[in-house]
Order: structure tokens, then sequence, then C-alpha cells
């Protein structure tokens, strides 16, 4: 008797490729799999509704969806990132949330990005384009804006496996490394990178850079607001390459008209794509792309490996990789779990709390 074919549902945002980007996913499920791929999770009830999985690239899984879902076992984040699904309700439903965090596929990529962003802060690279393209001579007037990464203190907020990426590279440009986070990591990989490890106001008032790489949870929205801006020196510049809802987009651009900070490089934003409301886009000092860490040629193809792999396993009846709703401290609604449990000496009037990701 033949096995019935096993439903899922891939799920890619519009803004990273939807069907086509997609598509891609369906050759590499072992024949019984029943792929179909929508942009949004709700585009067609009937495979919602006979879903044993759900892949997601970005695109949001609320409560609403899994209701809608009375088969559905497991959602795949196709990311390291999960705020885009409701894990709270997922977990209530006993739906599994997995990532790609373990399979490390993004890593490389958004480590490369980041240094892209602080090298092209520190060399002023895009005034000096712009400058030049319009018959303008600029290195007398960018001169003494112009800096080095050698002998600067990079503070990482969140030292996992794209932080460890990104302290790797630090390294090499004979950077002090700092980091904030969770917990501690292994001794071993404190002394790989010369890390130390520091409360996170601390890491602000230290850094000469500060690049974010913690995931968006309720305990880390606007985790960088206008009060923890404000520790930065003058002369630091803010990285981010993980969610834009980290930090308080409005307080950063504050920081930069008014000459707070050296400058800012973005390559995530709250939401996605940006409004061309947004203050960012005008400010001063600051070097902005795509979302594009995590979405080059290669990233892609290891992304989508890692989140067939890990549906493929389960559908196999093997446990699946990276579930990040099994524990409440996980989850994205507010929790008992006090902030300074996860990020030290924060203080409560700084969290600001939400139940809907960006």
């Amino acid at each position: 008797m033949t096995a019935a074919p096993r439903n899922v549902l891939a799920v890619i945002a519009p803004h990273v490729g939807g069907r086509v980007a997609g598509a891609g996913l369906v050759a590499l499920f072992p024949a019984g799999t029943h792929v179909t791929v929508v942009e949004a999770a709700d585009e067609d009830p009937d495979a919602l509704r006979s879903a044993h999985v759900i892949i997601t690239g970005l695109a949001p899984v609320t409560a609403e969806h899994l209701a809608a879902a009375p088969e559905l076992e497991l959602v795949q984040c196709a990311s390291h990132g999960f705020d885009y699904v409701d894990t709270v309700a997922a977990r209530e439903r006993g739906v599994r949330v997995c990532t790609i965090g373990s399979s490390g596929a993004e890593a490389q990529n958004v480590a490369e990005q980041t240094f892209a962003l602080m090298l092209a802060l520190a060399k002023q690279v895009v005034p000096a384009h712009t400058a030049l393209v319009e018959a303008d001579w600029a290195l007398p007037r960018l001169q003494s804006s112009l800096t080095e990464l050698s002998g600067k203190t990079l503070g990482i907020v969140g030292l996992g496996a794209i932080g460890q990426q990104v302290a790797r590279r630090a390294t090499a440009f004979d950077m002090t490394v700092v980091y904030a986070g969770r917990s501690r990591v292994s001794p071993g990989t404190e002394a790989r990178f010369g890390a130390r490890r520091l409360p996170l106001e601390d890491l602000l008032r230290t850094a000469d850079y500060v690049t974010l790489h913690a995931p968006l949870t309720d305990d880390t929205r606007h985790l960088l607001n206008a009060e923890r801006l404000a520790l930065l020196k003058p002369t630091a510049f803010v990285v981010n390459t993980a969610r834009g809802a980290l930090i308080d987009q409005d307080a950063l651009a504050d920081a930069l008209e008014k000459g707070a900070l050296a400058g800012a490089g973005i390559d995530v934003f709250d939401p996605e794509p940006p409004t061309p409301a947004l203050r960012l886009l005008r400010a001063p000092n600051v070097v902005l792309s795509p979302h594009a860490g995590g979405v080059t040629r290669e990233t892609l193809v290891r992304i989508a490996l890692a989140a067939v792999a890990n549906v493929t396993a389960y559908l196999e009846g093997r446990a699946p990789r990276d579930v990040v709703n099994q524990r409440r401290a996980t989850a994205r609604r507010p929790t008992a779990t006090p902030a300074s449990a996860t990020w030290r000496d924060r203080p409560a009037s700084a969290v600001r709390r939400s139940r809907r990701g960006p």
C-alpha cells in the first residue's frame, strides 16, 4: 500500500524572490513529497489546510495561518531568524518551528556583508564615489573622516554562528573583540578570537564599531534605543545585518542627524522593504543595502539545501534540528523570564513589547 503524500507549503516572500526563488525547492525534495509554492501563507487556502510542513522564506506565519492548517506539524524557517513566525501559537498547537541556525548557511556571507559596510564607512566609499562621478575631487573634504579598522574595538552583540564568523574576520584586521549576549560562549571560543564578554551598556561605551547579530524577540526589539545609542562614542559606527527592529530607527536617525555618531551601515529594515518615509534613507553618514547579507548565489543554495534537509529528515521520522519554540523562554511573546537573565544590565524601561514581528 502506497503511503499518502506529505504536503509541503513553501511560502517565499516577494521581496526575497517569491515564486521564482521557491521553484528551485521543489526539485530538492524526494519523490512522494507534494510541494506547493506561494508568496503568502493564505494565498492557497486548500494548500494551507492540507500542509504538513510550511517552509517560509521571510513570509509571515501568524496564529491565523496556523489555525487554518489543521494538518500542520512543522514550520521550517529558511533563515537563522524566526521573528516572522508566531512561535507561541505554534507551540500551543504542537507545531515545532525550526531555523537553519546550526547549518551556518548564511554565516559567511552575513559576516562578509558586515565587513563590507564597516569598510565602506571607514573609507567613506559612498560619498567619495558620489563626489567623483560629479567631477568633485573630495579628498580634502573627506580626509579627516577616513579611518582604519586596525587597532579599533569591535563590539559584537550576539556571538553565535554569524557573530563568530565576524569575530574571525576581525582578528585578521587586528581588531579587539568584545561581545554581549544571552550567555557566555566557551572559554575556547573566547580564546580563539581574543574576545571578552561585557554587559551591553559597557560594550556600547567601549566599542568603535558595534555590529548586531542577535535574533529579534520581544526581549531584543529596539535593543538599541535612544538611551543606549547615547552611550556610544561620537566617533563610533553602528552596523546592523540581523533584523531592522533591533534598532529604534528614528532614534538612530536622530543620533546621525545630530552628529552624535560617526555613521551607520544598515542592511535590514523595519518593515522590509522600507517605506519612503524612513528617515534613515536621508540621514547623513549612512551606507544602506537591501538585505543583501545572506542572499548571494552560493548562500541561497546552502539555505535551500539546509531547509529541505531538515524537513526531509523530519518527514522520514528523524528529529528536526534547530527547534526554537520548545521552551517559553525562546518565544516571541512576553515571557516570565526577566530581561536581566538574557541581556545583562538592561533597564526594564528600555524594553518595548510587541507580539508582532517586523
